[in-house]
């Protein structure tokens, strides 16, 4: 684990004591080895292959080896099969086979949310739309309902549902690999849930470098003490920067000023190759210049941008400036429900706006070799080639340009996730096909299955299936005033000595990054014009929590698990008032 997910606070006084062991517990909990340990067995899984190898090859008819979690050849299917493979049974897909797509940003733990319906106004950076009165009642206010509500035995009953339903929200998109979701302990000590997908900041494995996407409040003060993390770290940190836009290339921002405070000398700057800039949306095309001269990365999540600010980055300067470029949904809020959805505001984008200016191979990298790239993680993840992690996504079909068909894919049309050789969802035919049994669920009306069960899975999460997550969270969801009021006015418990002389035991809850403090920053906040003018905002204005939660809360629906399942998502989209007509009408045609 990471110093960040082994970091606990100081505690003072009896209440320290007395949470002693629990903050033992908590800290030397085992380390549980990679996602899905690589013992699976022998597959075959044929179709057409898109590598996404160096030279982008595309096999149209061929077969995937794999063995222990892993590719062992990829060749055309009239060639023998590979030593030890005479007996495997071929399992056809009757599709296409890429990558599993790989998402470099996402606030997962909002992902219950439905999509901010309409974004009230046109904002200019990120410090002012955290100040809406609609941001508490919709966003923030849920979120810390559903982070910090306790069932009658002090646990914390919404917050496996809630894991277990975004994760599944992620595969139904083709999601393999997300940024995760941290928890916060009682005892003061944090760590990552562990789940079906792989956590981009935690993995246990030594082939896949712990990504950073936090950083102590310190160094994101101090631009010097910013740069020293970067350059101790062999690892990606993946950071909001500049988020908000910058109108002009003659004006100056809010947003830009976010990246300028990274400048520490005239030719020194508080970037390498190991930071990737979340958003970027305020960079000048010189800023590209700078942030390609020094190593740096960007992540692109254009819906999100559009939807708040009615503009997204300079990604045609990016691209100019040989800036490495990943993609992102950012969060439901204000994002697409899934990667596969943000890919295609991506291409609308490049078609509409930038004259093409990437193609539909440019934008498939972009959540597939190229992020992977960005990771660090591309000696085992990112193309489909052998030694490399099977982690698969099918679609349906075999004809045309393999790329486009990616971008244009609809939920539907995903035949088969796996990761690490564990086929997780699919349709029944494969599934089957491919062992594992498990809840079935309808997409689009068709039927397709799930595979849950995970010899690693988090232990409060193992238990609970889609099904239910879904059940505990449209029920939550409708009464989130009475769960707020409960939470304003806890039932004492009754003191027994026996209670107070035992260790408090450990209770896990969501650590909100945006709306609490929990020691670490998601971006640099650091001095621009003097040691008082920092650049990143307040988490939330004393204006904005003046009220009680259970006073402006109201009920509010769960956020469908994908598109075709949601009757009002196309609409609301076309109705926001931010985002440019090539969207609003563009995207319902690609669904």
């Amino acid at each position: 684990m990471t110093d960040v997910q082994r970091r606990w606070y100081p505690l003072a006084g009896t209440k320290a004591a007395r949470r002693g062991a629990a903050h033992a517990a908590a800290r030397e909990a085992p380390k549980q080895g990679p996602i899905d340990p690589l013992t699976g067995p022998k597959l075959a899984l044929a179709g057409r292959v898109v590598t996404m190898d160096d030279a982008f090859t595309v096999k149209t008819d061929a077969v995937v080896f794999i063995d222990r979690g892993a590719i062992v050849a990829v060749q055309n299917r009239a060639l023998p099969a590979p030593a030890g493979f005479d007996d495997v049974p071929l399992v056809d897909t009757s599709g296409t086979l890429f990558p599993g797509l790989i998402e470099l940003h996402n606030h997962l733990s909002y992902n219950a949310l439905p999509l901010w319906s309409p974004v009230p106004k046109l904002f200019q950076h990120r410090g002012q739309w955290p100040d809406h009165p609609d941001y508490r009642k919709l966003i923030s206010g849920p979120m810390k309902v559903v982070g910090e509500y306790r069932d009658g035995q002090g646990k914390p009953s919404l917050l496996a549902p809630l894991v277990r339903y975004v994760e599944c929200k992620c595969l139904l998109g083709g999601v393999t690999t997300s940024q995760g979701i941290m928890l916060s302990s009682n005892a003061g000590v944090q760590r990552f849930y562990r789940g079906i997908l792989r956590n981009v900041e935690q993995t246990d494995d030594p082939d896949l470098c712990e990504a950073q996407g936090r950083i102590a409040d310190v160094d994101a003060k101090d631009a010097r003490s910013f740069l020293a993390r970067l350059e101790k770290e062999d690892s990606c940190f993946l950071l909001h920067l500049s988020e908000g836009v910058t109108k002009s290339v003659q004006a100056d921002s809010v947003a830009r000023r976010h990246f300028l405070a990274l400048q520490v000398a005239p030719d020194q700057w508080a970037i390498n190759d190991r930071l990737a800039a979340i958003h970027a949306a305020g960079l000048l095309p010189e800023d590209f210049d700078v942030l390609a001269h020094h190593g740096g990365a960007m992540i692109w999540s254009p819906l999100s941008n559009l939807l708040l600010y009615g503009a997204t980055a300079r990604v045609d300067a990016a691209k100019r400036a040989g800036v490495r470029i990943g993609l992102g949904s950012d969060w439901s809020p204000s994002g697409s429900k899934n990667l596969l959805g943000e890919l295609k505001v991506a291409w609308l984008y490049s078609q509409h706006v930038l004259g093409g200016l990437f193609g539909a191979r440019d934008l498939v990298a972009m959540a597939t070799r190229d992020a992977a790239a960005i990771l660090k993680w591309h000696k085992a993840l990112g193309t489909l080639e052998p030694s490399k992690r099977a982690d698969v996504v099918v679609i349906a079909g075999k004809v045309g340009d393999p790329y486009e068909a990616l971008i244009k894919a609809k939920e539907t049309s995903i035949r088969l996730v796996m990761i690490n050789g564990v086929a997780r969802y699919g349709v029944l035919g494969l599934m089957g096909a491919l062992g594992p049994q498990g809840e079935t669920l309808r997409v689009g009306g068709t039927t397709r299955r799930l595979f849950l069960k995970q010899e690693t899975a988090d232990p409060d999460v193992a238990h609970v299936s889609l099904s239910a997550a879904r059940s505990a969270l449209r029920a939550a969801f409708r009464e989130l005033p009475k769960l707020a009021r409960e939470l304003e006015n806890p039932k004492p418990k009754k003191a027994t000595r026996a209670a107070l002389d035992a260790p408090e035991p450990v209770v896990w809850s969501l650590a909100l990054d945006e709306i609490q403090a929990t020691g670490v920053d998601l971006r640099p906040r650091l001095p621009f014009n003097g040691p008082r003018d920092f650049t990143g905002p307040d988490r939330v204005s004393l204006r904005a929590t003046a009220a009680p939660l259970s006073m402006i809360l109201q009920p509010i629906a769960l956020d469908p698990l994908t598109v075709v399942d949601d009757p009002n998502f196309l609409s609301a989209i076309a109705n926001q008032p931010n985002i440019p007509d090539h969207i609003r009408t563009g995207l319902a045609k690609l669904y």
